[in-house]
């Protein structure tokens, strides 16, 4: 118990270093959350460009003229 009170506070240059340290490694996990999140964004957007495009192919006239034929044909108009 008096253990702690005979100890002496630590230099500040120490409480410097030490705050600066934390500082630190919270900037590199703030970093890395960053890049997950940047990765996440790509990920999606491509997967949205992607969708994207399989839409504009079913919608391009030569597409939807053929998809209409074929639905035309199995309902028996």
């Amino acid at each position: 118990m008096f253990e702690r009170l005979r100890r002496r506070p630590p230099p500040p240059e120490d409480l410097s270093r030490q705050a600066i340290d934390a500082l630190e490694v919270r900037v590199a996990d703030l970093e890395q959350m960053i890049q997950g999140l940047q990765d996440a964004v790509h990920r999606e957007a491509v997967r949205r460009d992607e969708q994207a495009a399989r839409f504009e192919r079913r919608i391009e006239p030569r597409e939807l003229a053929r998809a209409l034929s074929e639905d035309a044909r199995e309902r028996g108009l």
